[in-house]
C-alpha cells in the first residue's frame, strides 16, 4: 500500500502533526506539502491535513479535496487553537463539522482533530475584533502555547497505526 501525507501549514503546528504521523505509517510512504501534489494517481490512501482558518478548512484544502480527493481514501487531520471546554466546544465543533463537510466526495477513512498553538499576530487580530466571543478566544492564546504537545502527537501517530490497521 502506498500512502500520501499531504498537509497545509501555516505556522507549523499542522507541519509537526504530519511529520508524526509520516513516521509511523509503514513504507512505501511520501510527505509533502499540499501545493506540491500534482495528483494522488498512485497512492493507495492519503492523509490531509491542515489548520481550522476562519472557522473551517482553508480554501486551498476546499479545492484540493474537490478536485483531487473525488473517491479516493483520504483521513482528515486538523489542528485548531481551541480546546474543549464548556464555553468553545460548540463552536468547535462547528468548525470540526464543516472541514468533514469539505470531505463530502472523498472516502473519509477517519478524522483527527488537536489544538495548536494560536500565533501571536492571530491573537492580535482576534483580540481587535468586534465580536466580543473572537476577542474573548485571542484573549486566552496563553492557553495554546506549546501545543501540538508530545500528548498530541503521541495521538496524532495512534490516529495512524488506527487508518493503517482498518485499511
Amino acid at each position: 500500500m502506498r500512502i500520501l501525507v499531504a498537509y497545509y501549514s501555516l505556522t507549523g503546528n499542522t507541519l509537526k502533526v504530519a511529520e508524526a504521523i509520516f513516521d509511523e505509517i509503514p513504507e512505501p510512504k511520501e510527505i509533502k506539502p499540499l501545493d506540491e501534489i500534482q495528483s494522488l494517481e498512485g497512492f493507495d490512501l492519503t492523509f490531509v491535513g491542515f489548520p481550522i482558518l476562519q472557522f473551517g478548512p482553508p480554501p486551498p484544502i476546499r479545492a484540493f479535496l474537490e478536485n483531487q480527493g473525488q473517491s479516493r481514501n483520504i483521513a482528515l487531520f486538523v489542528t485548531h487553537a481551541s480546546w474543549r471546554s464548556p464555553e468553545l466546544s460548540p463552536m468547535l465543533d462547528s468548525w470540526l463539522r464543516k472541514c468533514k463537510a469539505a470531505a463530502s466526495g472523498v472516502t473519509l477513512l477517519g478524522f483527527f482533530d488537536c489544538q495548536g498553538e494560536l500565533s501571536e499576530a492571530s491573537a492580535e487580530l482576534l483580540i481587535n475584533s468586534e465580536i466580543p466571543q473572537i476577542r474573548y478566544f485571542g484573549s486566552l492564546r496563553h492557553m495554546t502555547i506549546g501545543h501540538p504537545d508530545i500528548t498530541d502527537l503521541e495521538n496524532a501517530r495512534q490516529f495512524a497505526r488506527d487508518i493503517i490497521s482498518d485499511k
